[in-house]
């Protein structure tokens, strides 16, 4: 079938007709527009690895001007300052981050918190007029993605998800070929991620004292009361942060991982949603006190295809040579595998696709730098970015949904119209439960 000629997913559809009768407009932005010299004042809230990461990328860009950095981990601030001088740039370091919002001379933030706090800071800067790039996944719970595509709407804001690699050169290529029909009829769908992790993973660190510099009661905000505890805050500072593995922060690998898996099936793929989910997992070998699984298996029933996500953290044989973590599109022509490494196209016996192979190609290895040039672009034109938040909830949301079917123990079918599932002992995985004085309001 010649996909680029098929019409628009009946799931996207039925969501923008809700999203509509939400009080919000799916045509293109408007707003103030910044003209071709106008420099924007961006503010960054989260300074670990991912928050300085996108610093150093927004300093690239001449269009972009830094102003702020905010964390509430005072050494993290005032490294981001350090990282901010060294690139001839002084900023503001700030702890509280609804002084950003605050700030009227702030057009845009940048949002790499933990996820916890991605949906309730991206509302409020849309509500304070800001335009916002807020790192995967979107949001924690299915309920909070819904209202931050709301709120993008309704302010009219320009908010770029995270999934920086619907930016990178290897990805377009995916959607190009997949939709250009060289793979033929597409009825199956792979993504994985293979490694072998240390039996005594993140170890178990007992409660602690709040370290010194660190304002905890404001880091776990919306979630839970909880004593101090390493692992819950950054774990290995080595590596990234350990609170993804923590339900009251973020949903695992499957929210980790699994959402630049699923993402460029979406994108491929026109962003459809599935209809029906179920998912098994556990911890079967890593032996520590994180929360979610070290194993885990999905399957995605979308309307014309099946998907399937695998997780192994106990073996790291790839699935495929050379493809430790990748997405693979199967048709009755040929496999498309895509990741950061490359793009490759397996034909099939007797199929008249031929083999090919993008790879080791710096320009279209480049992911980060393009995915903020996007969304200054944006910012200017008032257009959908690259990673529009509706995209980003999407796969974000999905892969939610992975993890609240293997919580709850049942297979659920998704309600695109009521933004649910049908299975009423699973809705409570899908609503937040904001710890007082926090609220999540359009």
């Amino acid at each position: 079938m010649d996909q680029k000629k098929a019409p628009p997913s009946t799931n996207r559809r039925n969501f923008l007709a809700t999203a509509a009768t939400a009080g919000f407009t799916t045509n293109l932005f408007t707003g103030n527009l910044k003209g071709a010299n106008d420099k924007v004042n961006v503010a960054f809230i989260g300074m670990g690895k991912m928050g300085t990461g996108n610093l150093s990328y927004a300093m690239k860009i001449p269009g972009f001007q830094p102003v702020a950095v905010c964390d509430v981990y005072q050494p993290h601030m005032e490294m981001a300052q350090a990282q901010a001088r060294r690139g001839g740039v002084e900023v503001k370091a700030i702890k509280d981050f609804r002084e950003i919002i605050a700030d009227k001379s702030i057009d845009a933030v940048n949002i790499s918190t933990p996820d916890h706090w991605h949906a309730y800071i991206t509302i409020e800067a849309c509500k304070a007029g800001k335009d916002v790039y807020v790192e995967k996944p979107a949001c924690v719970y299915v309920d909070e993605g819904r209202l931050m595509v709301e709120a993008a709407r309704k302010y009219k804001r320009v908010v770029q998800g995270g999934t920086m690699q619907r930016s990178g050169g290897y990805f377009k290529k995916a959607k190009e070929i997949t939709q250009s029909g060289q793979l033929g009829e597409i009825t199956f769908c792979h993504t994985w991620q293979a490694g072998l992790s240390k039996k005594e993973g993140w170890g178990k660190p007992a409660d602690a004292e709040v370290p010194a510099g660190l304002d905890w009661d404001l880091w776990l905000g919306p979630a839970q009361k909880r004593p101090f505890n390493y692992n819950r805050f950054i774990g290995n500072p080595k590596n990234f942060s350990s609170f993804r593995y923590f339900w009251d922060y973020a949903g695992g690998a499957m929210t980790d991982w699994g959402v630049h898996l699923i993402d460029p099936m979406h994108q491929c793929l026109d962003e459809v949603m599935p209809k029906h989910i179920v998912a098994l997992g556990s911890k079967f070998y890593v032996d520590d006190n994180v929360e979610t699984p070290d194993t885990m298996l999905a399957t995605f029933q979308y309307e014309k295809f099946l998907s399937s996500y695998e997780s192994r953290t106990c073996n790291p044989m790839p699935m495929f040579e050379k493809h430790g973590a990748a997405t693979a599109i199967h048709g009755t022509e040929a496999t498309l595998i895509v990741n950061r490494s490359g793009c490759w196209v397996y034909p099939n016996k007797d199929s008249k696709v031929e083999p090919q192979v993008w790879e080791k190609n710096p320009e279209m290895s480049q992911m980060n730098v393009p995915h903020w040039e996007n969304f200054l672009e944006c910012i200017k034109t008032r257009e959908k970015p690259t990673s529009d938040i509706e995209n980003c909830v999407r796969s974000s949301a999905t892969c939610i949904l992975a993890n609240v079917a293997m919580r709850s123990g049942v297979k659920l079918d998704w309600d695109e119209k009521e933004w649910t599932v049908a299975q009423k002992e699973a809705r409570p995985y899908l609503k937040a439960k904001y710890r007082s004085p926090w609220k999540l309001e359009v």
